[in-house]
């Protein structure tokens, strides 16, 4: 009987998950009365779990007298897989009733269930109960708690544990590097590195991902290319997850050529690493690229996910190309991907930019659920083609639905004013934002403002609007300003803002061109040439020349 069952059990991992053999298997074990046996019990439920069906492994749990830890842990482990966190929590708490005490394993899946809800502070109950139980020195144990508080951005908690090991493991070690990697203090996570190797431990690939993590922009491209560096000589580069995360390490400090050259050396790139380096393209402006390696991917049998596809449409919805973005949304209904809702965000905000309001809007009523990043795009379509009204319109309705507004939304409803010429609105709704929804004002808030005062001749309000903010000033609030000051010709109130762009940014051309501009409208020559001269070094300019289709003109 044992030998049919382990053979049964043997070919059921081998097919897959099954809802139709697991319980093949379960009416097997009802007939030789082996069904309530704890042992057979918990292997019935996992497979019910990863089958996913997480009611039928409660139901065979519910008729088990005798329940061990391994049966607990496994119906716990399963709600939690399946995101059913209350369920898990609720279990648990009924195992802590009873005389079966919870082990490091119930508590470090406790635990990560914790950091997937985003409940920090059921996450602390649960870590004091695991220290009054005498595991709370556990490596397992504490591994998990590391992971879990470090991806709720609460480093400090996650180092306190770690610190708390007389000898911490390599697992441990890379908890916490992941976990300063996480929340950005790259420089935190290169000395924990450090203190790992002072202690004897040779890195792995999940040190390498904790470090890569870390790396988040340009400005640490230095950091980035000496982690890949270690991952050569510790021969890891051949990690599939550390080979993937240089692609995107490298996309992300916006260098294309090395993100490139390390896509080539895989053999077989992965869904997650053909997206970091199309979503790379993406970014950094470079979108026929983009759209090139999207089509590679599609001739090589691949299925994007919903992530690649937004991407793919935020290139073509900058390049402006409805007949590409048709095509993508036809491969969309073809895959059933139009229920995501990011999907038909991104479709919406494509045809919008693409010049097609009305098929965004279709895209938009057409979807079943509808949530902020959805109304988003379609209040910021209406306002780019001069629907302000209709834009506002749409806000109201989003209010009525209980979808609450975020940066975002503010940021498309002040575009809206600017196109609209709205400055009574625009005031109205920039004070709304604060106030009565408790939205903090971000860079691109005040550029829109000081777009629309400007635009409007109200150049002092929008000077001193910039007056009021700390420093140092956005480059784009002033940059707004003073286009705003070459619009009007105020060359006086121009010289003044140009003066705190070039203290900021004593290189930057762009900005003396535009006061360049500015003098030159006030018929002052000898500070245009000043100026011009500053910038080319006295150099003659070359006229320019314009490509269009393959063609000089």
């Amino acid at each position: 009987m044992l030998i049919r069952f382990h053979l049964l059990h043997s070919e059921l991992c081998k097919i897959g998950k099954s809802l139709k053999r697991v319980k093949q298997l379960h009416a097997l074990l009802i007939k030789n009365c082996l069904s309530e046996d704890p042992f057979y019990a918990t292997q019935i439920i996992r497979l019910y779990a990863a089958s996913g069906h997480v009611n039928y492994a409660h139901h065979v749990f519910d008729r088990i007298p005798t329940r061990t830890v391994y049966l607990w842990n496994s119906l716990i482990r399963a709600y939690a897989q399946a995101q059913r966190f209350r369920n898990a929590f609720s279990l648990f708490n009924n195992m802590l009733t009873t005389n079966v005490r919870p082990d490091n394993f119930t508590y470090a899946c406790v635990v990560r269930a914790c950091s997937e809800n985003f409940d920090s502070a059921r996450l602390r109950l649960v870590h004091g109960k695991a220290v009054v139980s005498g595991l709370g020195l556990d490596s397992i144990c504490c591994s998990a708690l590391v992971t879990a508080y470090s991806k709720l951005g609460l480093v400090n908690e996650a180092s306190v544990v770690f610190y708390g090991i007389s000898e911490p493991d390599l697992v441990l070690w890379n908890s916490l590097i992941s976990g300063y990697g996480y929340s950005g203090f790259w420089d935190k996570g290169m000395q924990i590195f450090n203190a790992m190797q002072r202690a004897g431990k040779r890195p792995d690939g999940y040190t390498i991902v904790g470090l890569l993590l870390s790396v988040a922009d340009s400005s640490l491209l230095s950091i980035g290319r000496g982690t890949h560096g270690l991952s050569l000589k510790s021969g890891l580069d051949i990690n599939a997850h550390v080979v993937s995360l240089l692609v995107s390490m490298y996309s992300r400090c916006e260098c294309m050529t090395s993100a490139y050259k390390v896509f080539c050396s895989i053999f077989q790139p992965d869904l997650v690493t053909w997206s970091a380096l199309i979503a790379g393209y993406s970014q950094t402006g470079d979108y026929v690229r983009a759209l090139l390696f999207f089509r590679k991917l599609h001739m090589e049998g691949k299925k994007a996910d919903t992530v690649l596809i937004s991407s793919v449409l935020a290139s073509i919805a900058q390049l402006a190309n409805v007949g590409l973005g048709r095509e993508i949304h036809g491969y969309v209904l073809r895959h059933g991907l139009e229920s995501d809702v990011m999907v038909s965000s991104a479709l919406v905000d494509m045809y919008s930019k693409c010049g097609f309001l009305h098929l965004g809007i279709s895209v938009f009523e057409s979807m079943t659920k509808q949530n902020v990043i959805s109304y988003n795009s379609v209040i910021s379509g209406l306002g780019l083609h001069g629907c302000a009204y209709d834009a506002f319109r749409m806000f109201d309705r989003m209010l009525k639905k209980g979808v609450v507004p975020d940066e975002s939304t503010f940021s498309a409803l002040l575009c809206a004013c600017c196109h609209a010429g709205l400055v009574q609105v625009g005031r109205e709704i920039f004070m709304r934002m604060k106030d009565e929804f408790g939205v903090e004002a971000r860079p691109e808030h005040y550029v829109y403002m000081v777009k629309l005062l400007g635009g409007a001749g109200e150049l002092e309000e929008a000077y001193n609007l910039t007056q009021s903010l700390p420093e140092p000033v956005d480059k784009g609030i002033l940059g707004a300003l003073l286009s705003c000051c070459n619009s009007c010709g105020k060359s006086e109130l121009a010289e003044i803002v140009a003066q705190r762009l070039f203290e900021s940014d004593p290189d930057d051309r762009v900005y003396r061109v535009m006061l360049s501009n500015i003098y030159a409208g006030d018929g002052r020559w000898d500070d245009v040439k000043k100026i011009r001269d500053n910038i080319t070094g006295g150099l003659r300019k070359f006229p320019g020349l314009s490509w269009i289709e393959g063609h000089f003109c």
